[in-house]
């Protein structure tokens, strides 16, 4: 996760909102099914691939390689951009 520098591991099945969740990194999250948008990220390298048909991202934003981490799973390994990802803080 750019520009942090934060990481965590998938196993390319659970999307990578809960991926993250698990490895104790938040991303920004509401609806969890794709439409809110809330979620959105850049693949800076890699593959990713939808969960669902329509997520709610416009076409040039696809071609841009924005995703939505809620509904996303790694096809690859991957360098994402999202500014507002965050450690879980610890107690």
């Amino acid at each position: 996760m750019e520009p942090k520098g934060l990481s965590f591991e998938t196993d390319g099945e659970a999307s990578l909102l809960l991926a993250a969740a698990r490895a104790g990194v938040v991303l920004p999250s509401s609806c969890r099914n794709g439409t809110c948008r809330t979620c959105l990220c850049q693949v800076q390298s890699g593959t990713a691939r939808h969960l669902v048909e329509w997520p709610g991202l416009s076409a040039e934003e696809k071609r841009e390689g924005y995703i939505l981490a809620c509904v996303a799973v790694a096809a690859s390994d991957l360098v994402i951009h999202s500014a507002a990802a965050k450690l879980t803080p610890t107690s």
